[in-house]
């Protein structure tokens, strides 16, 4: 089965939970066609949850001797109620799975011809530096789940790398962030991992339970949008968008209040002076 090393480019292994959303776009389609699936106000408000708060949970996270991992991946193997162990290698590292849980809530863009990627591509270094010439946006559907097997020594910006090379995005990887989702007291609380940290070994640590520990790939939301991470035709698309966004607010009020002067009008002709 395929690991992800570090330092190289991520090879992994995932499976479906759910099917791929068939909502697709172009940005060379048409403006209708376009409003469909892309809004800014879908696309730059954030909505509160307010069963979520976004803080660290302070739990420990020791570095673990040899001898500890050995017995941490033992206690874990016994708990689980899958075949998704994890094994200890010579090396000293070990290998697992982690599930990721994608909550996006903008679209994704995927180069315009769907044809899935070989074998020889998954090799290559991933480039997003090239330029692409059409894409494709498509929502992914709501909550997709994907299982990945990654190796101890697999950073948060690699799973990140794979999980977009998989659905062969070519988003700027820095528009995501994968983060650590924790149950306590009857509330969600989400934190944000740093690119250095190892999701596997957080998964050892908590154990198990996805209650005590799940991750999340979401918008890499700072408080701003980062406008610099967007091509050229996302920004004039985006502006398109504001625009028509206004227009149709402009002329829901003006007939909101056309309405309201003509029920005014149609009352006072009912009624005689005095």
């Amino acid at each position: 089965m395929s690991e992800v090393e570090a330092g190289s480019t991520p090879s992994f292994e995932m499976t479906w939970s759910s099917t791929t959303s068939s909502g697709y776009c172009s940005q060379e389609d048409s403006d209708s066609e376009l409003e469909q699936y892309f809004t800014a106000r879908t696309s730059f408000i954030r909505k509160p949850h307010k069963e979520k708060k976004d803080e660290q949970i302070d739990w420990e996270k020791p570095i673990l001797s040899q001898a500890e991992i050995e017995q941490k991946i033992k206690e874990y193997n016994s708990q689980i109620n899958s075949n998704l162990f994890m094994s200890l290698n010579k090396d000293g590292s070990y290998t697992g799975f982690i599930k990721v849980q994608l909550k996006l809530i903008r679209p994704v863009s995927v180069p315009a011809s769907k044809k899935a990627p070989s074998i020889q591509d998954t090799r290559k270094s991933s480039s997003r530096s090239q330029a692409v010439k059409r894409r494709t946006s498509f929502y992914l559907p709501k909550d997709t789940v994907k299982h990945l097997h990654i190796i101890s020594r697999t950073c948060a910006s690699e799973v990140i790398e794979a999980l977009l090379k998989k659905f062969m995005v070519v988003d700027n990887p820095r528009k995501f962030a994968l983060f650590e989702r924790t149950e306590k007291d009857d509330q969600v609380y989400l934190r944000k991992l740093s690119d250095e940290e190892q999701p596997l070994h957080l998964r050892l640590l908590a154990g198990p339970s996805e209650k005590a520990l799940s991750f999340v790939l979401k918008e890499n939301e700072t408080g701003e949008v980062n406008w610099d991470a967007f091509s050229m035709p996302e920004l004039q698309n985006f502006l398109r968008i504001l625009q028509r966004e206004e227009e149709e607010h402009i002329r829901q009020i003006l007939q909101k209040y056309a309405h309201c002067r003509q029920k005014m009008q149609e009352a006072l002709a009912t009624r005689t002076p005095g």
